[in-house]
């Protein structure tokens, strides 16, 4: 098996489609069609679907592909390590979340603490599915979300089928997160009864639409009026500009999330779990366990301001 190999089977697997692959890879589509037989054959396992539609991977090659990834990225670090002229960065760090403002918090308290070495990071927010996706091929290194009554049974499946790992680290009742101008901005807790009149906000979760992929539990309730969106700064202008709301942690970033947006506990019987996933063919690298560390106390501050 060659090196190049992996980076050929990365491209194909990436275009999903050999003649794509080819000419990203300055290489005949022969050439490359030949190098992935040889490399399946050598393997003793089909890695593509061949079809006139393209060549997506099988379940072997899903599993091959998080293995390239981590040969791939450990020859890119032995590269800038010994090659590079400038400085070494320190390794890549990538997370994946939720839209939950304290794991910004996290991401950014983290690399304040490597001002001013290098480093190449990135966080993305995005919709369930993609978390477990993004973790799953080790795009990120690991992903934040949360379990619970709900659709804990369906999540749990879905991991252990990828072979991922939810590491719980915090549990939270529900909350609303509203304008501090809302009618019901005084209130100590707030019923379904009360929301009632007011349109509910809710993260869009794209193709992968069931209730059990929301953001938000008790997504499965039926309102009068919901509204859809797909970014954090939209969901607070229209808490502000409509009386809107979302359920969620409750774990709120003033710095981030602005003053004028507030916590309200709502009755309800369901727990939030807050964790994040990991997966089990990849040994985190020090910065992400350091931004673990960092995530956890940012949670347990969180929880403790709910409290005050």
């Amino acid at each position: 098996m060659r090196l190049e190999d992996f980076t050929y089977f990365k491209a194909v697997a990436t275009q999903g489609s050999l003649s794509r692959a080819a000419n990203s890879l300055y290489i005949s589509q022969p050439s490359l069609s030949n190098a992935m037989a040889k490399l399946e054959q050598e393997l003793g396992v089909e890695l593509f679907i061949r079809s006139s539609q393209g060549v997506p991977l099988t379940s072997e090659g899903e599993e091959f592909l998080q293995y390239a990834n981590q040969m791939l990225e450990q020859m890119a670090l032995l590269e800038r390590r010994y090659f590079d002229q400038e400085p070494p960065a320190l390794p890549i760090f990538s997370v994946v979340t939720h839209h939950y403002a304290f794991v910004v918090d996290a991401f950014s308290r983290l690399l304040k603490r490597h001002q001013p070495i290098r480093y190449q990071a990135s966080l993305k927010e995005v919709r369930t599915y993609e978390v477990i996706e993004e973790v799953y091929h080790l795009r990120s290194e690991l992903g934040v979300l949360y379990r619970s009554h709900y659709n804990r049974d369906i999540i749990n499946r879905d991991l252990d089928e990828k072979h991922l790992t939810f590491h719980p680290l915090i549990t939270s009742r529900p909350h609303i997160f509203t304008s501090k101008y809302h009618p019901l901005a005084k209130k100590k807790f707030v019923t379904f009864g009360d929301l009632a009149p007011y349109p509910r906000l809710n993260f869009e979760q794209g193709k992968y639409n069931s209730f059990y992929f929301w953001e938000e539990v008790h997504a499965d309730l039926e309102v009068d009026q919901a509204i859809t969106v797909s970014d954090r700064a939209t969901i607070f202008n229209l808490m502000i500009g409509l009386n809107g709301y979302t359920i969620s942690s409750g774990i709120i970033n003033a710095d981030l999330n602005g003053e004028e947006i507030i916590a309200i506990p709502l009755e309800s019987p369901e727990e939030i779990e807050i964790g994040y996933i990991t997966n089990d063919f990849h040994q985190l690298n020090p910065m992400a366990l350091e931004f673990i560390d960092i995530l956890e106390q940012c949670l347990i501050e969180g929880v403790a301001s709910q409290q005050q």
